[in-house]
């Protein structure tokens, strides 16, 4: 089984995007200049262990500038790259919920104003939504393409409390719930190879979340990045970590996608971080892209295609 373009070996994105809009859509990062709850001190002020956002904020993506000017920088800079007329805003730093609705209103009034952008795309934690807040995204999905992602990284309780997470899998679950009650589409975000976890833990996560009412689901590698918490750990103990070389993750991945409901579409396989952050795993300056095609190509050499195995 491939997906309707005929090239992966799973459901992806890119392709949802094309059926969804019929053209393709960028997304356009944005800091609102929010906090998170496990960094100003209501439930921590250390945040998680591997947390740095200097790992994925994109230049244009500056506090300093309001979000429309952002949303035109980053249009700016994605427009003579690929043939994109439209945009959704992409709330990516800390947590884009943490604020009352009236200030939430407000942000992605600003963002929809933005000539281009159609959708908004909400990153959050589990545990700073309420029905308040999703009502609010309801309404603005009755005009707008919405959809809120859900920072799960585990679907286990002790992992979440060592690596400082803040919530429990079971509030990521209610949050899920919640989202599906309004109407919301919701994905999340899953970290292989925290420490501590082992293949089998990254296969009941998905089974796990092969159960859940999500559309989306970003996989990460676990990235050991040069001033975090996670540094320490791994230059402690660096038994406590799985093997990710790019070979074993490659084979990891492809044996969860083959386990994962092959209704559920699949965002991003790895994330990408700037090489001189990284100190493990080393995968020679790879983009995420090169590990698709590296992991699609071991999928079709061994017969295997998301959902193969999925048990429903």
């Amino acid at each position: 089984m491939t997906n309707d373009s005929g090239i992966l070996q799973w459901n992806d994105y890119s392709s949802y995007i094309r059926r969804t809009f019929g053209q393709r859509v960028q997304k356009i990062s944005v800091n609102a200049g929010f906090t998170c709850p496990n960094r100003d001190g209501k439930i921590s002020t250390d945040g998680c262990i591997y947390c740095t956002n200097k790992s994925f904020s994109p230049f244009y993506c500056n506090s300093d500038d309001s979000i429309a000017e952002q949303l035109r920088k980053g249009i700016d800079f994605f427009s003579p790259k690929y043939n994109a007329q439209k945009y959704l805003a992409y709330f990516q730093t800390y947590t884009n919920t943490y604020d009352n609705v009236d200030t939430l209103r407000q942000k992605y009034d600003e963002a929809l104003s933005v000539d281009g952008v159609i959708g908004l795309v909400i990153s959050t934690r589990p545990d700073c939504v309420d029905d308040e807040i999703m009502r609010l995204l309801a309404d603005f999905a009755k005009e707008k393409y919405v959809e809120i992602e859900f920072g799960l990284e585990s679907t286990k309780n002790s992992t979440l409390e060592f690596i400082n997470r803040g919530h429990t899998y079971e509030q990521a679950v209610d949050a899920i719930m919640l989202a599906q009650n309004y109407g919301l589409m919701s994905g999340v975000h899953l970290i292989l190879g925290l420490p501590y976890e082992n293949e089998d833990d990254f296969y009941l996560h998905a089974g796990r979340i092969s159960q859940l009412p999500i559309s989306t689901l970003k996989l990460h590698q676990m990235q050991v990045l040069k001033g975090t918490r996670l540094e320490n750990l791994y230059n402690e103990n660096k038994s406590a970590f799985a093997d990710l070389s790019l070979e074993n993750y490659v084979r990891i991945v492809s044996n969860f996608l083959d386990i994962l409901n092959p209704e559920i579409i699949v965002e991003r396989l790895t994330s990408e971080s700037p090489r001189e952050m990284v100190l493990y795993p080393d995968w020679n300056g790879r983009k995420n892209f090169e590990v698709s095609h590296i992991a699609n190509a071991y999928m079709k050499k061994n017969d295997m295609y998301q959902g193969r195995n999925y048990k429903g």
